[in-house]
């Protein structure tokens, strides 16, 4: 059982509590989810987690997105371990910058060119930068409910945050052509990008594909302000489409925002854009000192070529499909509703009839102890590392968490 009283896990997160604001921040803090889960881990293997306690889990969160090969991939970590040996963070960026910008150029279908941060909220508050230097406006039109990172522009709490912040940000209805159309509207002129998410994955909530409809209107409507169509494909990018998540829908961002899924668990996040912003993206002034560590660039760029090479988006679109298909036969062996919505390589699960979460609560927190982790609120990852085996070990262990559900009612 993780978190006991007298736990390595348990005694970690007193003596955090110490020196830590609350002990933990943000959306790792283990208190978010139910009672029992670790604050605490170990390390991964494929994808395969282990807490401080020494307790095995099939991880379905996948560190929130970013392990895409599995934890510990040999090809990504001896990329690191070469780049790493020659240096990582220099005076300036190693060649591998270069060598990264091509492969993204060359994969992404909209991509002039590239630049690399280090988080997701770098990457979107970056592009934000560039649609206003390029278009010499101010108003950025967001979905309400999506999530595009942690700045005070668009963080999901406003404790900290000044109306200031949010003063030239105005939202629509994700999928609603007509919000779409009026928010532009209420711009007066004054609309300097559209910022979207790859489909509408807001916590809490079914998840929901973009329609054909929506994305061609996105489109139409920056095109007619000569606005930037901002794609947020960090928490979606390189799972769905290695050339962006709406090349399927035959629709083209201006400029992308990538991280997640780009380095397995390395940190790196980029933006890329189209020649239309290159003149806004060289004259806006963004940095970090971090930004261009070689070695995460170097496990990016093998982590791309690793995708490519071992079919990674199908791999983990088989698996997806393999976890839905079990959990939606054990529920209904339950006579449990469950609603499983989204692309099956981030499945998101919730229950019917359960406004509190408290049935995704004790399904997790019961199949948490059988040794899978699942989210009770939040979309869920595959990796290529994932297989057969797995997914069955995990159905096995949720089908304790229904039967925990079940008894309790």
């Amino acid at each position: 059982m993780p978190s006991l009283p007298n736990s390595v896990d348990s005694a970690l997160r007193q003596r955090a509590a110490r020196v830590v604001p609350g002990g933990m921040w943000g959306h790792l803090h283990a208190a978010r989810l139910p009672e029992g889960y670790p604050q605490f881990f170990a390390r991964g293997e494929g994808c395969r987690l282990w807490d401080v306690d020494g307790n095995e889990y099939v991880d379905l969160m996948c560190s929130w997105g970013p392990i895409v090969l599995g934890h510990r991939h040999p090809r990504v970590e001896e990329a690191v371990r070469r780049q790493a040996a020659e240096g990582s963070c220099m005076n300036g960026p190693g060649a591998v910058m270069v060598e990264l910008a091509e492969k993204l150029v060359a994969t992404i279908a909209h991509a002039d060119w590239a630049m690399f941060q280090k988080n997701g909220g770098d990457a979107t508050t970056t592009a934000v930068t560039i649609a206003r230097a390029g278009t010499g406006r101010r108003k950025i039109l967001a979905a309400r409910g999506s999530y595009h990172g942690s700045m005070p522009w668009c963080s999901p709490s406003l404790v900290g945050v000044t109306a200031e912040d949010r003063a030239h940000i105005q939202h629509f209805d994700y999928n609603d052509v007509a919000s779409l159309e009026a928010a532009v509207d209420a711009t007066k002129g004054d609309l300097a990008g559209i910022i979207v998410a790859a489909f509408r994955h807001d916590l809490g909530r079914d998840q929901e594909l973009p329609s054909p409809e929506f994305a061609r209107r996105v489109r139409q409507l920056c095109d007619a302000a000569d606005a930037a169509l901002i794609l947020d494909d960090v928490r979606a990018g390189f799972r769905l489409h290695p050339a962006g998540s709406w090349e399927p829908l035959g629709v083209r961002p201006d400029l992308s925002c990538w991280s997640k899924a780009i380095a397995n668990g390395h940190p790196l996040a980029a933006v890329t854009g189209n020649d239309r912003f290159r003149e806004a993206a060289s004259t806006i002034f963004v940095t970090g000192s971090f930004w261009c560590e070689a070695s995460a660039m170097a496990a990016a760029l093998a982590t791309l070529e690793a995708m490519e090479e071992e079919g990674a988006i199908a791999r983990m679109t088989a698996m997806g499909q393999r976890l839905r298909d079990g959990l939606a036969a054990l529920a209904a062996e339950n006579g449990i509703v469950l609603r499983q919505t989204g692309p099956v390589q981030m499945p998101m699960v919730l229950f019917a009839d359960d406004p509190d979460f408290a049935k995704g609560e004790r399904f997790c927190a019961a199949a948490l102890r059988a040794g899978a982790f699942f989210h009770p609120r939040h979309n869920m990852f595959l990796s290529a590392a994932h297989r057969e085996a797995d997914i069955d070990r995990a159905l096995e262990a949720a089908a304790v968490g229904f039967a925990a559900v079940r008894r309790t009612g």
